[in-house]
């Protein structure tokens, strides 16, 4: 049975799998564990997980890959776990679409904290009422922007992002003031990562409506929403 809490871990260490799964089901989460890069698909499809904890390192598909396999037809938030830092800028920086990261060894209530945060955003989200402003509508309910009816491919940190901005056209966000809207704990991170994030998002609505200028940057503020 597929409940809507359920979470596929995808880690190749099993005693490491079995903790994660032990934590995140006395938080009430089903789980899903797979040890093996190929089969994580098929996984994916069978269980239809609301989230995805992804490892990098995994055997005959790499977690890269997946996640991005997993971005091609889903939104649903992903977690990537990794030992190895110089990977950090990349599944930030959103080349991968990953939503959140987690460095190796860290400990399993990180994990779930980082689970629950996440969770609550989107449940957050789903909450809202679906609006449309100058052709631009963002779908709460689906975590789908689209314009002109024409849909646009967002990762959850990108919804995030333009949901935060699009609620409140005009209003100048700085780049701190977003950092708490795509992420709920204490860590830092630079201004360079989230700026990552804006200019893939840009370059996403920008692909759809060449026409328009939905995003600004104000010099020495952050940034605002506000068509053109």
């Amino acid at each position: 049975m597929v409940t809507a809490y359920s979470v596929l871990i995808v880690e190749d260490e099993e005693k490491l799998a079995a903790i994660l799964a032990k934590y995140l089901s006395a938080s009430g989460f089903e789980c899903h564990v797979v040890t093996d890069g190929g089969e994580v698909m098929t996984a994916f499809e069978r269980y239809k997980p609301c989230m995805v904890l992804l490892d990098i390192m995994l055997p005959n598909v790499d977690g890269i890959t997946l996640c991005k396999q997993i971005r091609a037809q889903s939104q649903i938030p992903i977690i990537m776990t990794t030992a190895k830092v110089e990977e950090i800028d990349r599944l930030i920086g959103l080349e991968v679409g990953a939503d959140d990261y987690v460095c190796k060894p860290y400990s399993p209530r990180e994990v779930v904290a980082r689970v629950k945060a996440i969770m609550r955003r989107v449940n957050y989200v789903a909450e809202q009422n679906q609006e449309a402003l100058h052709g631009l509508e963002v779908d709460e309910q689906t975590f789908m922007a689209r314009f002109n009816n024409e849909s646009i491919a967002l990762t959850h940190v990108e919804f995030l992002l333009l949901k935060a901005m699009y609620v409140h056209p005009g209003r100048i966000f700085s780049r701190d003031k977003l950092m708490d809207h795509i992420y709920s704990d204490d860590r830092i991170v630079s201004d360079r990562t989230v700026d990552s994030h804006i200019k893939k998002l840009r370059k996403k609505l920008q692909s759809i409506a060449p026409e328009a200028n939905f995003i600004h940057s104000i010099y020495g503020a952050g940034y605002k929403f506000e068509p053109i």
